[in-house]
């Protein structure tokens, strides 16, 4: 989860360096560093806190010439965040430099057999663990650093993506990954490493994207080798040609991130079902689904695995499966259902989802699925991810870079991929009639345009905020569809705010957490008039009765929920099953906006970071 940066080339390292860190700390910031080679020695500045903080450092302590450096900003693990714990970490000679996002799992019996050996360790890391090592390796076996990194890594257990550099080998970069992402891009007469692509993407638009047990030279006027770790195999470069651009990675006015990434939704669903949906020819098409098609009709049941807001994303997957396709769907944490004893048949279809596609939990789960037989099936939205490249068909959601810590517009997107899915199920196997088909495809087609009508609600949302941004906690409350877009609201008021909050079925508000209202409990209620909205409605009732404070979240129009709540935002009316689409809009407004007054960082809450690249 941390964000890993590197160039070589012509140009001078260090802009390109902290302007990239910028752009990786969504995966961590809670300490930074870079270190720097300017043809006689190592510059190195690093601190606990952001980038910025940095900055701020490295113009006081160090001279930022040079042309070849690495750089890290960190989401810790091993050692608490502080000055010495930060990356980059040196070997014990000062020669060896390195950046490390992942877990090395064995770095106690490596630590202690080095100190046997003589080195000291000034950090409470994993990472300078393997910096002394390939130290030690290079050293007794008289090796070139890029042997001598694969050497060591032969030795470790666990999981990494890592920029190495020698001062002894002054002209290259030592790459390598597992299980965590590295990207190189690829210049005229320079190179560019970094944790994803958004570092380099005004410099070049080609990158190279490692795969697991890989690892790559790269020095100035030599082709760049990519070699297997275990067995020393050359591989050859595939260069991709990026999908995203500068534009897409800027604020654009916003005030953050998050907002952005909220206000984008309208567009992104559209740029999601763009060339899959055909509402008046009545067809979808996606070549994932179609080239497997049996396959998933002839599957005894689903097992959806992810992780956070994608789990939710799953939850809604799950009653639109079994309601549109009639396909028993089981809904898995990809962290629970790689370390139990799952029964996977080789019929089961798996759909894995992920936004950045690097989720590490999920990458094994869907790992531990291949090795039972199952077809996997992922749904992600990072081009060239790994979840892309190991599951056996698939399908991007299209949301763009999603730089905000708290995911928004991926929920959505992904809710829609998965409604695309079931509808072409539903299709092929006659399970809905062929009205109903047509009018959810044109439902669909015009959630984008109600997506922007529910985006107007803002101001209210944000009055609503000032008046609860000081609640201690909140309950959200949903039935049917809506009940995982409770528990989205609640993760999302959580994680931003730093406001306890719990999402439950609303029906079991009685076993329970009704024990929790007070006039001081503020719940927020998502009640749009559909099926289940006269036991919404009594579920209020017993709110009241008990002098609990809500917000409810209803369709435009309504009377009787608005004759009960505290506080209304309305939304437009559209099917059951879309309802989340439009649903989960207000609340994300909701959260936000409290976050903010809460003086809360919006785009980097603490303790977390966007991709889980580790367990």
């Amino acid at each position: 989860m941390c964000g890993i940066v590197g160039y070589i080339g012509n140009r001078e390292a260090y802009p390109v360096i902290i302007k990239g860190l910028k752009r990786l700390e969504y995966r961590g910031y809670d300490s930074a560093g870079v270190v720097l080679y300017d043809g006689t020695g190592l510059k190195l500045a690093k601190t606990k806190g952001k980038v910025s903080d940095l900055e701020e450092k490295a113009a006081k302590e160090i001279s930022t010439g040079g042309s070849i450096g690495i750089g890290h900003t960190r989401w810790a693990t091993h050692g608490v965040p502080n000055d010495v714990n930060s990356h980059p970490h040196f070997s014990n000679s000062g020669n060896i430099a390195i950046v490390h996002n992942g877990i090395i799992e064995n770095y106690e019996p490596l630590k202690k057999e080095l100190k046997k050996r003589g080195y000291t360790f000034q950090s409470d890391t994993d990472t300078e663990v393997l910096a002394n090592l390939i130290e030690d390796v290079k050293k007794k076996d008289n090796l070139k650093i890029g042997k001598a990194v694969q050497v060591a890594l032969n030795q470790v257990v666990g999981a990494y993506a890592i920029a190495v550099f020698d001062k002894e080998k002054p002209d290259e970069i030592v790459c390598a990954r597992l299980g965590s992402p590295l990207a190189i891009g690829v210049g005229k007469d320079e190179f560019f490493v970094a944790s994803d692509a958004s570092p380099f993407i005004e410099y070049t638009s080609n990158a190279i994207y490692l795969e697991d047990e890989e690892m790559a030279i790269i020095s100035l006027g030599k082709p760049m080798k990519i070699r297997k770790i275990k067995d020393d195999s050359l591989v050859d470069p595939y260069i991709q040609e990026l999908q995203i651009n500068l534009e897409q990675i800027e604020k654009g006015g916003y005030d953050h991130f998050m907002l952005k990434e909220i206000y984008e939704q309208p567009n992104v669903i559209t740029d999601t079902y763009r060339g899959r949906l055909h509402a008046n020819e009545g067809l979808i098409k996606m070549a994932g689904i179609e080239d497997n098609l049996q396959k998933f009709l002839n599957a005894p049941r689903i097992l959806i695995i992810a992780c956070g807001t994608s789990w939710h994303a799953g939850l809604v997957a799950e009653y639109i499966f079994e309601e549109f396709a009639r396909i028993p769907v089981e809904v898995e944490y990809a962290s629970e259902f790689r370390y139990r004893n799952p029964i996977i048949n080789e019929n089961d279809v798996v759909i894995a989802i992920s936004q950045s596609g690097e989720t590490a939990d999920t990458l094994a789960a869907i790992k531990l699925a291949k090795e039972h037989g199952a077809f996997v099936f992922g749904v992600c939205n990072v081009v060239g991810s790994s979840i892309s490249r190991e599951t056996h068909a698939g399908a991007y959601t299209h949301a763009g870079p999603e730089i905000g810590v708290a995911s928004t517009k991926a929920f959505t997107t992904q809710i829609t991929v998965l409604t695309l899915i079931a509808l072409r199920l539903a299709q092929a196997k006659g399970t809905l009639s062929n009205s109903m088909f047509h009018r959810y495809l044109q439902e669909l087609e015009l959630i984008p345009e109600k997506v922007s009508e529910a985006l107007e609600t803002n101001d209210v949302a944000k009055a609503i905020a000032d008046i609860y941004k000081d609640a201690p906690n909140c309950l959200y409350l949903g039935r049917g569809y809506n009940f995982p877009v409770a528990l989205e609201g609640a993760l999302k008021l959580k994680e931003i705010s730093y406001i306890h909050a719990e999402g439950y079925p609303a029906a079991e508000m009685k076993h329970g957490p009704i024990a929790l209202i007070d006039e001081q409990m503020p719940v927020v209620i998502i009640a749009p008039r559909q099926e289940h909205y006269d036991k919404i409605v009594s579920n209020i009732q017993e709110i009241k009765s008990r002098s609990g404070k809500i917000i409810a979240i209803v369709t435009r129009g309504d009377v009787q929920v608005k004759e009960l709540a505290d506080h209304v935002i309305e939304i437009p009316e559209t099917t059951d099953a879309l309802s989340p689409l439009i649903t989960t809009i207000p609340l994300q407004l909701l959260s936000y906006h409290i976050a903010v007054m809460r003086g809360c960082n919006v785009d980097q809450p603490r303790n977390l970071a966007k991709s889980v690249t580790v367990e």
